[in-house]
């Protein structure tokens, strides 16, 4: 496990204040910042030290705990922090065993920032994106899967479920089933833009998509999941234009969802009320 340490990028100052190494590569403690949103400040920090080479591809990052500890941080925090530096394709989390640092990725212009897709604008601008996007991709993971990457997909809806009762995390399964359709392609470029995206193209990370829905969460989310398994059974079974018209059906319901209550909240604004 790499341990972080108080060196820091020239071109990136604020990296100066990250957590330096303890005894035995524990994280030293430090304080909080009040000035600056805590997971962008903890994006600066880890991702300064990545930069400067203090973490090196390959090394794999503290533990969730040892980061929360470190930077009194809730976990809440460590993970929108380690989501937008797997967006910037930065690190790369393995599922039960921990998140490393990736080599540099060649420059280029294309670009979505994780952290502008804040409003209902911005996420519908994302599902139209993701709709020709991934329509294709869920074809080509029908005829192009191995037997692994539909048990990972497997395994990411089953710990959806899990979790759609307790309020648990189903965001990171959510965008773990998306992200290994993009990879049974065996085309990297549709994978690479999901994880630049990471686990922000999710809408429920920037808007409350139960309330959208006028749903209880729980139901809501046993809904979304059930889309989930349509395409999972189509791709299971290799039939594309199945696997296709499941995807474009589940995007296009939340694309429809979110519109119906961004045109609601612009008409009441139209007439002096409150918007929705």
């Amino acid at each position: 496990m790499a341990n972080l340490s108080t060196a820091s990028a020239p071109d990136i100052p604020e990296v100066a204040a990250a957590a330096p190494a303890g005894p035995a590569g524990r994280l030293a403690e430090r304080p909080r910042r009040r000035s600056r949103s805590l997971a962008h400040e903890l994006v600066e920090g880890l991702g300064g030290q990545i930069q400067s080479q203090v973490l090196r591809p390959g090394d794999k990052l503290p533990t969730e705990s040892e980061i929360m500890q470190a930077y009194g941080v809730s976990r809440t925090v460590v993970r929108e922090a380690l989501s937008r530096l797997q967006a910037a394709g930065l690190v790369e989390t393995h599922h039960g065993i921990g998140t490393f640092v990736l080599e540099a990725r060649p420059t280029t212009s294309f670009r979505i920032d994780p952290a502008d897709i804040a409003t209902a604008v911005d996420v519908l601008a994302v599902l139209e994106l993701r709709i020709s996007l991934e329509t294709e991709s869920a074809g080509l993971a029908a005829l192009r899967r191995t037997d692994e990457q539909l048990a990972e997909m497997r395994r990411a809806l089953d710990a959806f479920e899990a979790h759609v009762g307790d309020a648990g995390d189903t965001v990171s399964p959510d965008f773990r089933f998306h992200l290994q359709i993009a990879n049974a392609t065996g085309n990297r470029y549709f994978a690479d833009i999901m994880s630049h995206l990471g686990a922000t193209l999710i809408p429920r990370t920037r808007i409350n998509s139960s309330k959208l829905a006028m749903e209880h969460l729980s139901q809501y989310l046993r809904r979304v999941n059930r889309e989930h398994e349509e395409i999972y059974e189509a791709i299971a079974r290799r039939d594309p234009e199945s696997a296709r018209a499941a995807m474009r059906i589940h995007l296009t319901n939340s694309r429809e969802r979110l519109r119906r209550a961004q045109e609601a909240s612009e008409a009441a604004e139209r007439q002096g009320g409150a918007p929705v």
